[in-house]
C-alpha cells in the first residue's frame, strides 16, 4: 500500500463529511458547514491518501480558538500550549494499515513545529470506543481526566501525550 499525506482541500469535503458520519459515534457528527468553519480554525487538516482513496483525515487545533467543543476548552483552561486532535477518522477497510500512525506522526511534527509539549485528545468511554482506547496507549497517551459531555450521553477520556 502507498500512503500519502496531503492538506486537505475543499474538494475533499464531502469524501471527508462522509468517512466522518460513518464513524458515529467514534466522533461527532458534522455538517458541511461545521467542517467549513472548524477547518478555518485547524493549525493542520490533514488526509491520507492510500490506494488512490482518502483513507483517513486528522483535524487539529492550537489554543486560542472560537472553537466551543466542551473537550478543547477543557485542555484550553488546563494547558497553555497544545495541539488539539478533534478527531480521526479511518474507513473500516483501511483500519490496521498504519494510517493512524501516520496521521499521529504528522500532526507530533506540527506540535513541535509551534513549539507545542503536548498533543492532546479525547476518546469515547461511553459510548465505548476500546479500539481507540487501545490505540491511544499504544501511541504514548494517558489519561489526564474524564468529563460528561452532551447532557450525559457522552463520557469521555481526556489524553495527553507529552512530546520529547
Amino acid at each position: 500500500m502507498q500512503l500519502m499525506l496531503r492538506r486537505v482541500d475543499v474538494s475533499d469535503y464531502d469524501t471527508i463529511r462522509a468517512i466522518n458520519e460513518n464513524a458515529v459515534p467514534d466522533v461527532s457528527s458534522i455538517t458541511i458547514g461545521e467542517l467549513r468553519d472548524l477547518a478555518q480554525q485547524c493549525c493542520d487538516f490533514s488526509i491520507a491518501i492510500a490506494d488512490g482513496q482518502i483513507a483517513g483525515f486528522m483535524m487539529a487545533l492550537t489554543p486560542g480558538q472560537p472553537y466551543q467543543s466542551p473537550n478543547y476548552r477543557w485542555f484550553s483552561e488546563r494547558y497553555p500550549n497544545f495541539v488539539y486532535v478533534d478527531r480521526i477518522a479511518i474507513p473500516p477497510e483501511f483500519k490496521g494499515r498504519g494510517i493512524g500512525r501516520a496521521l499521529y506522526a504528522n500532526i507530533e511534527r506540527v506540535a513541535r513545529n509551534v513549539a507545542a509539549p503536548v498533543v492532546t485528545c479525547e476518546v469515547n468511554l461511553i459510548p465505548a470506543n476500546p479500539d481507540s482506547l487501545a490505540f491511544h496507549k499504544r501511541m504514548g497517551f494517558i489519561e489526564v481526566g474524564q468529563q460528561d459531555t452532551e447532557g450525559g450521553k457522552k463520557r469521555v477520556s481526556l489524553l495527553v501525550k507529552t512530546l520529547s
